[in-house]
C-alpha cells in the first residue's frame, strides 16, 4: 500500500478506522462477541419494528418512534465493530495491505456461506409454512424477506467482528 495511490477520503477514513481511543470497549474476544450480539438483537428489533409499522392495519406511530430510538445504539455498535476490525469492510481496497485484503476475502466467503444456509432454511420455512396454510405464505413472505435482507447486509459485518483477532499485547520491555 503506498500512501500517494489514497484520496484525502481514504487517508481520512483509515486515520479514523485505526483509532485505538475505542480500543476498551472491542479488546477482548468476549467484548467483541457481545458488541456483535447487541449489535444483532438490535437489528432483530428494528427490523421487527419495521415491519410492525408498515404491516399494522391501523399504523401506530410507536413502532417508528421506538425503531429511531434504537438507530442511535445500533450505530454505536456499528462504530464498534468496525474498529474492531479497523475498517476491513469500510476502507476500500487500496487502503487495505495485503493481510487485510486476504482477510476481508475470508470473512465475505464466509458470510457468503452462513447467508446461503439463511436463505435456503428461509425458502424452506416459507414453504412449509405455504404448505401448511396456503395464507400463510402471503403473510410471511413480506417480513421474512425484510428479515433476510437485513442479514444479508450485516453479515458480513458480524462476521468480520466475530472472527477480529485479539491485538498482541504491547511489550513495554521489549528493546527497540
Amino acid at each position: 500500500m503506498t500512501t500517494t495511490q489514497l484520496t484525502r477520503y481514504d487517508r481520512s477514513m483509515l486515520r479514523l478506522m485505526n483509532d485505538r481511543r475505542g480500543r476498551p470497549l472491542y479488546a477482548t474476544t468476549m467484548r467483541r462477541r457481545l458488541v456483535v450480539a447487541a449489535h444483532v438483537t438490535l437489528t432483530v428489533a428494528i427490523v421487527a419494528l419495521i415491519g410492525y409499522f408498515c404491516l399494522a392495519r391501523a399504523e401506530p406511530v410507536w413502532p417508528a418512534a421506538v425503531g429511531a430510538v434504537l438507530m442511535l445504539p445500533w450505530m454505536m455498535a456499528t462504530g464498534v465493530i468496525n474498529g474492531a476490525t479497523r475498517g476491513l469492510l469500510e476502507l476500500r481496497e487500496r487502503a487495505l495491505d495485503e493481510r487485510q485484503s486476504a482477510d476481508r476475502m475470508r470473512v465475505l466467503a464466509r458470510a457468503h456461506r452462513l447467508m446461503t444456509w439463511l436463505l435456503a432454511g428461509s425458502v424452506v420455512g416459507l414453504l412449509a409454512a405455504g404448505a401448511a396454510d396456503g395464507d400463510a405464505l402471503r403473510v410471511y413472505a413480506a417480513p421474512v424477506l425484510a428479515a433476510v435482507l437485513a442479514a444479508h447486509w450485516l453479515m458480513p459485518l458480524w462476521v468480520a467482528g466475530l472472527t477480529a483477532q485479539d491485538e498482541p499485547a504491547e511489550d513495554e520491555t521489549a528493546i527497540v
